[in-house]
């Protein structure tokens, strides 16, 4: 693999660090909440899903402020990976199964949204981006305008996220039935 432009690791970085981040701090508000969506997957036994939601959550949090430790981005980035493997294993089995009506346990209780054929695709973009992130690094001094080459991808970044996540929850369903009046 050919080293990656220190710009596009940081912006890789960065924007799956702000991910775990906020989905960890998600989850943590609701703690119990995000156990029961782990237990609604059926893939571990019941008693173990109250076990390892806690565990997911502080995995996901190390796993974001390891990503921004320049010694520790290459594990936290396949740490990244091997968790974005796991949800996207478990929704693909879900779906398989036709049990779309669970919450995807992404965001934690306020982000509830059912999984979809739509969120494999995110996570299949995710999956690409942890691997830029766990890439070699070229070798070269950072000069002033990249900080606004990072600011700006950093916000693209955000953005798309952001839109392809609309787009998982909702293209890949069926649009709502009118309600009849009567």
């Amino acid at each position: 693999m050919a080293a990656v432009d220190p710009v596009f690791s940081f912006i890789a970085r960065a924007a799956l660090a702000a991910l775990f981040a906020a989905s960890a701090a998600h989850k943590m508000r609701d703690p119990r909440a995000f156990a029961e969506s782990v237990r609604d997957y059926e893939v571990v036994p019941r008693g173990l899903a109250a076990v390892g939601a806690p565990l997911l959550i502080a995995l996901e949090a190390a796993t974001a402020v390891a990503l921004l430790l320049p010694a520790a981005a290459a594990p936290a980035a396949a740490t990244a990976f091997a968790l974005l493997v796991t949800y996207s294993a478990a929704i693909a089995l879900n779906l398989a199964r036709g049990r779309t009506h669970i919450d995807c346990g992404c965001l934690g209780p306020a982000g509830r949204q059912p999984i979809t054929a739509g969120l494999l695709v995110r996570n299949a973009v995710l999956l690409a981006v942890a691997l830029l992130a766990a890439g070699p690094v070229a070798t070269r001094p950072l000069e002033a305008v990249d900080a606004l080459s990072i600011a700006g991808g950093l916000a693209t970044a955000v953005f798309l996220f952001l839109a392809g996540s609309a787009l998982a929850g909702r293209a890949f369903t069926a649009p709502p039935r009118p309600e009849r009046q009567p």
